[in-house]
């Protein structure tokens, strides 16, 4: 049985990553191309098209790669002629100016990585682990070790 505040945050939250404002940090070599760099490679089946509707769902995505300049700018561009453009690249939010006081590892509630431990799961698997329609995911962001999870738990009592 839901408490009244789980009630409230499946109604409202839960059901719109927006009001979540969750982020997503996604490779580009290896994740959304193969492996060419400094060139670009063919583009991973399906990879373009589940961002695109992760961000239609809400979730902010933010370009995090290994690529600077030339190379860089030549990847937004493989991306924002396929219609997927970034809420950030390679910075936490639009505004940030890198300089040498602030880490280059951007902070976000999910990584795409081709290096991730495993590796790169199909992105018909990302979605499903992804999928806005998912209640479980998004409660256990929300109720893990959040004052809710607190309040939660005394109702319950």
């Amino acid at each position: 049985m839901l408490s009244i505040f789980e009630k409230f945050y499946k109604q409202t939250a839960l059901e719109n990553p927006k009001f979540l404002n969750l982020k997503i940090a996604v490779d580009f070599d290896g994740t959304i191309v193969e492996h060419r760099y400094p060139d670009i490679g063919k583009e991973i089946m399906f990879a373009i098209e589940t961002l695109i509707q992760l961000q239609k769902a809400g979730y902010q995505l933010i370009l995090w790669t290994y690529r600077s300049g030339k190379e860089l700018d030549e990847a937004v561009e493989f991306c924002r002629k396929r219609g997927l453009e970034f809420y950030a690249v390679n910075k936490n939010y639009p505004e940030e100016v890198f300089d040498e006081n602030i880490s280059r590892k951007v902070l976000a509630d999910y990584y795409i990585d081709d290096r991730n431990l495993g590796g790169l799961p199909e992105w018909g698997v990302i979605w499903q682990m992804l999928d806005p329609e998912s209640y479980e995911h998004k409660k256990d962001y929300l109720m893990k070790d959040s004052l809710l999870a607190r309040i939660s738990k005394a109702f319950k009592k």
